[in-house]
């Protein structure tokens, strides 16, 4: 398990001190990503006009909102993966088949040929014996 960091922030203008487990590097990336947050709504007449509490409340409704999409897509995607799995599964297993079949259908054409080659040498032996009557 990794060492427990500090990390200083700047959130909002206001220094924080953030505590994890992760990387000084993700704990800034996250408060990046507030600041983004909190400058792009800033940017808009609606949210500046509500009070601080109000403002707060929407931006935690909004990362919510980020985080089930991003969760949703990440199902998404696991579920695209598992059934990429279970393709490449069934096709191995088809490969597996084809390949037992080709093993089976190999062996018969070599019997074939085995057995070709000997009738060829009885019709030849057959056909010595006539030319010597």
């Amino acid at each position: 398990m990794s060492q427990k960091t500090d990390t200083q922030v700047v959130i909002g203008g206001r220094v924080l001190t953030l505590s994890g487990y992760e990387t000084p590097e993700y704990q800034q990336r996250i408060a990046t990503y507030i600041n983004d947050m909190i400058e792009e709504y800033s940017k808009l007449e609606a949210y500046r006009i509500q009070p601080e509490d109000i403002k707060a409340v929407l931006l935690e409704v909004n990362i919510a909102d980020d985080y089930f999409k991003a969760k949703k897509q990440i199902d998404l995607l696991n579920a695209e993966l598992e059934e990429r799995d279970k393709v490449i599964y069934d096709l191995k297993h088809d490969r597996v088949a084809d390949q037992m079949k080709l093993d089976t259908l190999t062996k018969q054409v070599a019997e074939l040929q085995n057995s070709l080659a000997e009738s060829a040498k009885k019709i030849v032996q057959l056909e010595t014996q006539l030319k010597g009557k």
